[in-house]
């Protein structure tokens, strides 16, 4: 039954910051799979669709969607790949790159304001246990 109320608290929590982070998304926009495309190419810089496809752990098809509608919106474009011409490489714009770093921000306001509820002895507790679990 503990664990059961752990698992509920857990999801609860879960629940929590995802409607928030949706809110802070709001001023540009953009969807959380948008988002998370925006900070995989912010972190790992241009790259095949297909390889954007496992960072985000999405069927290809869904990222091609995804980059279709970041692309209309000037945040990303296609450039072809220098290694093999067949190929597509997807990169941020300046725009993107504006907005992707505009969203981390918030979206690390949006944490630190979940997480100032903790003491930081509670903080780093719960640190230390999720990168357990997480491991």
């Amino acid at each position: 039954m503990e664990d059961e109320s752990l698992l509920e608290s857990f999801w609860a929590v879960t629940r929590r910051l995802r409607h928030r982070t949706r809110v802070a998304l709001e001023p540009w926009n953009v969807s959380p799979s948008q988002s998370r495309a925006l900070g995989v190419l912010m972190h790992h810089g241009e790259m095949r669709l297909s390889a954007l496809a496992e960072h985000l752990r999405i069927a290809p098809r869904s990222a091609t969607e995804v980059v279709d509608d970041l692309q209309q919106r000037g945040l990303v474009e296609r450039r072809p790949d220098p290694a093999d011409r067949r190929a597509t490489l997807v990169a941020l714009t300046p725009q993107g790159t504006d907005t992707g770093a505009a969203i981390r921000q918030a979206r690390a306001a949006e944490g630190e304001r979940l997480f100032a509820e903790l003491s930081p002895t509670d903080r780093a507790t719960l640190s230390r246990i999720l990168r357990k679990l997480h491991d």
